[in-house]
Protein backbone atom coordinates (compact mmCIF):
# COMPACT_ATOMS: atom_id res chain seq x y z
CA UNK A 1 0.00 0.00 0.00
CA UNK A 2 1.10 3.01 -0.85
CA UNK A 3 0.14 7.08 1.14
CA UNK A 4 -0.57 10.47 -1.16
CA UNK A 5 0.84 13.18 0.28
CA UNK A 6 0.31 16.80 -0.64
CA UNK A 7 3.82 18.71 -0.16
CA UNK A 8 3.44 22.58 0.92
CA UNK A 9 4.66 25.42 -0.97
CA UNK A 10 4.59 28.88 -0.79
CA UNK A 11 2.29 29.59 -3.84
CA UNK A 12 -0.61 27.41 -3.95
CA UNK A 13 -3.94 28.97 -2.56
CA UNK A 14 -5.04 27.06 0.39
CA UNK A 15 -8.36 27.11 -1.02
CA UNK A 16 -7.32 25.40 -3.59
CA UNK A 17 -5.75 22.40 -1.96
CA UNK A 18 -8.92 22.30 -0.29
CA UNK A 19 -10.68 22.11 -3.35
CA UNK A 20 -7.97 18.96 -4.69
CA UNK A 21 -8.72 17.60 -1.58
CA UNK A 22 -12.54 17.50 -1.86
CA UNK A 23 -12.16 16.90 -5.69
CA UNK A 24 -9.37 13.84 -6.00
CA UNK A 25 -10.01 12.27 -2.30
CA UNK A 26 -13.70 12.72 -1.83
CA UNK A 27 -12.95 14.80 1.33
CA UNK A 28 -16.08 16.98 2.90
CA UNK A 29 -15.31 20.24 3.06
CA UNK A 30 -13.99 19.88 7.26
CA UNK A 31 -11.19 17.11 6.34
CA UNK A 32 -10.19 18.85 3.62
CA UNK A 33 -9.32 21.89 5.53
CA UNK A 34 -8.09 20.04 8.38
CA UNK A 35 -5.58 18.30 5.79
CA UNK A 36 -4.75 21.30 4.36
CA UNK A 37 -3.38 22.85 7.83
CA UNK A 38 -2.04 19.81 8.26
CA UNK A 39 -0.03 20.88 4.35
CA UNK A 40 0.61 24.13 5.60
CA UNK A 41 1.93 23.60 9.65
CA UNK A 42 4.09 20.72 8.70
CA UNK A 43 4.98 20.69 5.66
CA UNK A 44 3.23 17.45 4.24
CA UNK A 45 -0.22 15.84 4.64
CA UNK A 46 -1.78 12.40 4.44
CA UNK A 47 -4.50 12.40 1.50
CA UNK A 48 -5.24 8.88 1.92
CA UNK A 49 -3.62 5.23 1.31
CA UNK A 50 -4.31 2.81 -1.86
CA UNK A 51 -3.04 0.11 -4.03
CA UNK A 52 0.18 1.19 -5.78
CA UNK A 53 -1.89 1.77 -9.35
CA UNK A 54 -4.88 3.95 -7.74
CA UNK A 55 -1.91 5.98 -5.35
CA UNK A 56 -0.10 6.11 -8.68
CA UNK A 57 -3.10 7.81 -10.78
CA UNK A 58 -4.00 9.80 -8.38
CA UNK A 59 -0.95 11.75 -7.70
CA UNK A 60 -0.85 12.01 -12.02
CA UNK A 61 -4.06 13.47 -11.79
CA UNK A 62 -3.40 16.00 -8.90
CA UNK A 63 -0.49 16.95 -10.46
CA UNK A 64 -2.20 17.53 -13.75
CA UNK A 65 -4.86 19.69 -12.27
CA UNK A 66 -2.67 21.60 -10.53
CA UNK A 67 -0.69 22.14 -13.91
CA UNK A 68 -3.83 23.15 -15.45
CA UNK A 69 -4.73 26.10 -12.63
CA UNK A 70 -1.05 26.93 -13.01
CA UNK A 71 -0.01 26.20 -9.61
CA UNK A 72 3.02 24.08 -8.22
CA UNK A 73 1.37 21.63 -5.64
CA UNK A 74 3.29 18.62 -5.31
CA UNK A 75 1.72 15.18 -5.01
CA UNK A 76 3.64 12.38 -3.95
CA UNK A 77 3.08 8.50 -3.15
CA UNK A 78 5.10 6.66 -0.37
CA UNK A 79 5.28 2.87 0.30
CA UNK A 80 4.35 2.55 3.74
Amino acid sequence: MYQVLLLNDDYTPMEFVVAVLQKFFSMGREQATQVMLKVHREGRGVCGVYPRDIAATKVEQVGSFSRQHQHPLQCVMEEV
